[in-house]
């Protein structure tokens, strides 16, 4: 999927009456093939492929500092791209393909920002990371990871509001549980159990540790049916005080949440389908998100679906059912792919999130809503949020 569809041979010698005309003034992902097999192809991508492929292979301007590929171009495979999501992901995967060494930098890939509580060590706490590790069967290992974020301050700056519920620890000292020991900040202000200067025993740590697990996992799920329980009770015994006092925790936990993007949530939940009109007409591109990591896309041809056997809803059930099992790409790059689009403003496309099932009437309305916007307003692809990787590189 996502190959480089379309080809056209080039001959610099001979007249470019029919190669420039031939190319379309379209967004694409294109690699130039140079005549020496020995050299390296050039890969870009590009908002108007002719205008771009006039530039890099028309004829050079001695004046002009800019890069020329006329003398050493033989021809060009491109695939047209109908969003930036499609268009990134496809120079994702060609340039991992053609240049394994160096295809991080030129995407600008950087792992995403996730949270991650380090369950392996014997007095966890939950801290900011780029790094997610892997088991042998490519599985978030090492703890608990739950994200991604837009950037590091965002990621910090939830983290700090969540961990207010709880009092696990947030310092980085080895504890060494020395009843002399000082002690910080958190454990003078009551927000931490003070494991340092055996405050707690390793059980009552555990437990804590496991009501913020379980509160990441769940979004928050967990805490506010805890609240709400807690504060029936107060309510049930009279105890207005401190029924007051829960309601208020419940709110201050709402706001919180409130704050959440909705794509964060424990990596390996991450389940969700992301839309993308393409450069075919009525044609959407699905492109499947499984526990964070990208499947290969399917492009659900809608002028076409009257006349197959198939609905379409069946034909997103049988794709969305089996995305798991074409999922073999770097979780950590993928996860940044889509984090990338997720953030980026504005976005194109949608995005829908499985929770207990998929949402398939909800994916339908939202391609019709994809297919009407493509037929009344023109293409946009506007620059995303976060920086961009340059429009080509060799």
């Amino acid at each position: 999927m996502l190959e480089l569809d379309s080809a056209l041979a080039f001959d610099a010698a001979r007249t470019e009456e029919d190669f420039f005309p031939a190319l379309p003034a379209h967004p694409a992902v294109c690699l130039i093939e140079p005549r020496d097999r020995k050299a390296e192809p050039f890969l870009i991508r590009t908002q108007n492929l002719r205008r771009r492929l006039e530039r890099l292979l028309g004829p050079a301007n001695p004046a002009s500092k800019r890069l020329n590929l006329r003398d050493l171009a033989c021809g060009v495979r491109y695939r047209l791209t109908g969003s930036r999501f499609e268009q990134t992901l496809t120079f994702y995967r060609q340039a991992r393909q053609r240049f394994p060494k160096r295809y991080r930098n030129l995407m600008r890939l950087r792992p995403p920002t996730v949270l991650k509580v380090n369950l392996p060590h014997a007095y966890p706490r939950c801290y900011v990371t780029r790094q997610i590790r892997l088991d042998g069967d490519g599985r978030p290992a090492g703890g608990s990871y739950y994200g991604p974020f837009p950037s590091r301050r965002a990621a910090e700056a939830f983290a700090e509001r969540v961990l207010d519920f709880f009092k696990v620890r947030r310092c980085q000292i080895k504890i060494r549980r020395d009843p002399t020991f000082p002690g910080c900040i958190y454990s003078e202000m009551k927000m931490c159990l003070a494991p340092c200067f055996s405050g707690c025993t390793k059980e009552e740590y555990d437990v804590e540790v496991n009501r913020l697990v379980e509160f990441l996992e769940t979004s928050g799920g967990s805490l506010r049916t805890a609240f709400e329980q807690e504060r029936e009770r107060a309510s049930e015994q009279l105890d207005f005080e401190r029924a007051r006092t829960l309601h208020k925790k419940v709110e201050k936990l709402d706001e919180v949440l409130r704050g959440r993007p909705e794509i964060t949530r424990r990596i390996q939940d991450l389940h969700a389908v992301i839309l993308q009109r393409t450069a075919e007409e009525q044609t959407i591109g699905v492109f499947a998100v499984d526990g964070g990591r990208l499947a290969e896309p399917l492009f659900v041809r809608f002028g076409e679906i009257a006349s197959q056997p198939r609905s379409a809803e069946q034909i997103f059930r049988d794709y969305l059912e089996s995305a798991g099992n074409a999922t073999n790409g770097d979780l950590a790059e993928d996860l940044s792919l889509v984090s990338r689009w997720f953030y980026s403003k504005p976005r194109e496309g949608e995005i829908l999130f499985r929770e207990k099932d998929w949402p398939y009437r909800r994916i339908l309305r939202a391609c019709s809503r994809l297919l009407a916007r493509g037929e009344s307003e023109p293409a946009k692809n506007p620059a995303p949020g976060p920086q961009p990787p340059p429009e080509g590189a060799s």
